[in-house]
């Protein structure tokens, strides 16, 4: 008897529940008659939340820890916000990072055969590498736990661990072994992406990432300011093949990076 796999399915808000249902249709059709996933939806997000005042249930919250795997098309709606300004519909993704634990976000590149990109001269396969973005520390940690001072100042920290950093360059090492390396010259290679010049926090996160690589000889490796790696995928996307970051950095360019091989509907996360 084959094993069923419980897959929750959150549909979440704007084109949320159309991603959602074609991915399932598309799952269920590349797998056939054998399919052994079997789907369970849920609610979550901006939607749930005007309509019941919850943005995320605790249903939905322990359905999601039993599931093998969670489907979830997109969170948020402008303008539905909780009181501090946040967004009510991004609730649903940060909670299961931080109380699952889901520290590697990963976000392949690919341009696919018949899928234009707005980048001039570049054709299917040219561009085919991983975003690999620290989920669960970073910037993003600091969400629900900042000060806002009378009206006058906010305060944000970006929190970096040797053990958070250790596991999500590991991880970006193991995806370049797993891969056939960059698209213009073959090389498995791992990139760096920080802000060293400026910050401790990601001066500590380059030094982590340095005594990692030693593990790794036979991946090469590079680093690369945030700030020039916007234009790197831009002029040379071919070069890359894994990029890791911390958790805001890689938010920001995933996004870029998927405008570069069609939109964000071709650029998936796992």
């Amino acid at each position: 008897m084959k094993p069923v796999y419980e897959i929750a399915v959150v549909h979440g808000d704007g084109i949320g529940p159309e991603v959602c249902a074609a991915a399932v249709q598309v799952v269920k059709a590349a797998l056939g008659p054998g399919n052994p996933l079997h789907f369970s939806e849920y609610p979550a997000g901006a939607e749930h939340f005007l309509k019941t005042g919850q943005s995320f249930p605790e249903p939905t919250f322990q359905a999601c820890r039993a599931a093998d795997a969670i489907l979830h098309g997109a969170g948020g709606l402008p303008g539905v916000v909780h009181p501090d300004g946040t967004e009510a519909g991004l609730d649903f993704t940060l909670r299961l990072r931080f109380e699952l634990d889901l520290y590697a976000n990963v976000r392949p590149i690919r341009l696919f055969e018949g899928v234009p990109s707005p980048l001039s001269g570049v054709k299917a396969g040219d561009i085919d590498y991983i975003i690999l973005r620290e989920n669960s520390e970073g910037l993003y940690a600091a969400r629900g736990s900042g000060a806002l001072l009378r009206g006058e100042v906010a305060v944000d920290t970006l929190v970096q661990t040797r053990s958070g950093i250790v596991r999500i360059v590991r991880k970006a090492f193991e995806l370049a072994r797993q891969s056939g390396g960059a698209p213009r010259d073959g090389v498995r290679r791992v990139t760096c992406c920080d802000k060293a010049n400026v910050l401790r926090s990601y001066a500590f996160f380059r030094s982590v990432f340095d005594e990692v690589a030693k593990d790794y000889p036979d991946i090469a490796t590079e680093h690369a300011l945030v700030d020039a790696m916007a234009m790197h995928l831009v002029l040379k996307p071919g070069h890359f093949n894994v990029i890791v970051s911390e958790n805001m950095f890689g938010d920001i360019l995933s996004d870029l990076a998927a405008a570069t091989v069609g939109g964000m509907g071709m650029a998936p996360s796992a």
